[in-house]
């Protein structure tokens, strides 16, 4: 405790003046005089309330705990110090580091065009006019479809995604709209409506290219579309021109069906014909070179006995003659009268006439 100087100075010059009258000088107050004061002194219980209710306060406000989805962003006087993992943490107190705490396995879902019904798997749409003029698009072919779909994701880095972006869930909307009308206006309605996991795929690739060039923080897990279609007032008419497009492809399927029956079938018979062609010609080919060997063959034999081999002919041409000459009559010009020279009548046969000259000149 401080001394009050200038009251001991006013006790001196009281003392003084006393002295000088005669009087009894007073003590000034002693240490051990003050102490024993404080001793007996008894705080109320207000302040011992106080002071468990500002332990408790500086003590949750050190110790905090992060749970296995989330991570623990802390700033230190505002400004982003660490990361803390799941499980118990420490820090300094409230004033000088700030926790927020961010789930990074949950997986957030964003609808457009349409609104879930609690508690059930289906879904209808909204009556808002926003979701409705959301999920009307323009298609590559100048038709207007209805697709609604749902973007899913999670958040991959928690420090963008709490300081880099003001509002990560307005942009991620933004984004999604854009890059939607951007891959449907590329294809056209009949694409849309039948190709949907296509079209689904190619804007999550290009969606998560533009999140992440916006440094959002977040990863897109996946992009559901829902049923496409058409617009009530042209319902009708598009499922018109549907069954057209339906009938004109099964006819050309029909036709593509015949083509591929007939066509085959026509080419697989010009080839065996070119075969059997090919077959004949080796065939006539090869016959004609043994037939040449076979007469060359004779003709070298015959051409050692030329006089047998004439007598032989001779005959042989004979027995072929005789038997289609039937009855003629061989007339010498020196005979007067008409004598039969030979019987060569056509019940004879050569074998019989060649016998009967043999036992003639025998």
């Amino acid at each position: 405790m401080n001394w009050d100087w200038e009251k001991l100075r006013e006790n001196q010059q009281k003392y003084e003046k006393k002295q000088d009258g005669g009087g009894r000088v007073p003590k000034p107050p002693q240490m051990d005089d003050i102490v024993n004061k404080f001793k007996g002194f008894k705080f109320p219980g207000i302040f011992l309330v106080v002071a468990i209710i500002l332990i408790l306060y500086f003590g949750s406000s050190i110790i905090f705990t992060v749970k296995l989805d989330e991570v623990g962003v802390i700033q230190r006087f505002g400004k982003y110090d660490r990361i803390a993992q799941p499980g118990l943490n420490f820090k300094f107190p409230s004033g000088i580091e700030k926790i927020t705490k961010v789930k990074v396995k949950f997986v957030y879902k964003e609808e457009f065009g349409f609104r879930t019904v609690k508690g059930q798997s289906n879904y209808r749409f909204s009556n808002d006019n926003t979701q409705q003029e959301t999920a009307l698009m323009l298609t590559g072919d100048l038709n207007v479809a209805v697709v609604p779909w749902i973007v899913q994701y999670r958040i991959s880095d928690p420090k963008n995604y709490l300081f880099k972006v003001k509002d990560v869930r307005a942009i991620l909307r933004d984004m999604s709209e854009a890059t939607m009308r951007t891959v449907v206006g590329d294809r056209s309605i009949n694409e849309v409506i039948t190709k949907r996991e296509e079209i689904a795929g190619a804007a999550k690739e290009r969606l998560q290219k533009e999140m992440d060039q916006a440094q959002s923080g977040i990863s897109i897990v996946t992009i559901e579309m829902k049923k496409t279609n058409v617009p009530g007032p042209v319902q009708s008419s598009f499922n018109e021109v549907n069954q057209a497009i339906q009938e004109k492809e099964q006819t050309i399927y029909k036709a593509r069906e015949e083509y591929n029956k007939a066509v085959p079938l026509a080419r697989g018979e010009a080839k065996r014909l070119v075969k059997d062609a090919e077959g004949y010609a080796i065939d006539r080919i090869n016959r004609a070179q043994g037939d040449a060997f076979k007469f060359k063959a004779v003709y070298e034999e015959y051409a050692k006995a030329k006089n047998v081999t004439i007598k032989r002919m001779y005959l042989e041409a004979m027995l072929d003659i005789f038997p289609k000459i039937g009855a003629k009559y061989i007339i010498d010009s020196e005979q007067k009268n008409v004598l039969p020279f030979l019987n060569m009548d056509t019940g004879k046969s050569p074998m019989n006439l060649q016998n009967r000259f043999s036992n003639k000149g025998e």
